[in-house]
């Protein structure tokens, strides 16, 4: 899946033009989605020295993007458009509807079905085991 994530309000607090503290499993959730194969988008308002930074700063925690305010990497974009559509699956941001300008990352992973499989994968009986996300994080099977 294509996946647009915005950073103010939804990776961080909302401290623009600052860069607020993170939300809760948001890198963790990120990281996981690109485990799993998914294109992860950097989609916002953010732009020039202020979009280097925001960019910096999810590499440090751990998530690179396939693309940055671009459909693709190779995109040719002048940056003269400060908002614009991106051609993407899923959309993530705490302006959404949904949300209610409060991003849950717990809800999003239950939502995007995020998780692990646990040690062998596998149940005594040959099934997939399920584990979610949140309790591979907290060591809950």
């Amino acid at each position: 899946m294509k996946i647009a994530v915005d950073f103010d309000g939804t990776l961080v607090e909302h401290k623009y033009p600052e860069i607020g503290a993170k939300k809760l499993f948001a890198f963790e959730t990120l990281r996981e989605l690109q485990k799993r194969g998914d294109q992860l988008i950097l989609w916002t308002y953010r732009y020039g020295k202020l979009l280097d930074e925001a960019v910096e700063f999810c590499r440090k925690n751990g998530v690179e993007f396939y693309a940055v305010n671009k459909n693709y990497p190779e995109e040719e974009y002048d940056g003269n458009e400060m908002s614009r559509k991106i051609d993407a699956d899923v959309y993530i941001d705490d302006r959404n509807v949904e949300f209610g300008g409060e991003i849950d990352w717990s809800e999003i992973c239950k939502k995007l079905q995020v998780g692990t499989m646990g040690e062998s994968g596998y149940n005594e009986y040959g099934k997939a085991k399920k584990q979610s996300f949140l309790g591979s994080l907290f060591g809950k099977k």
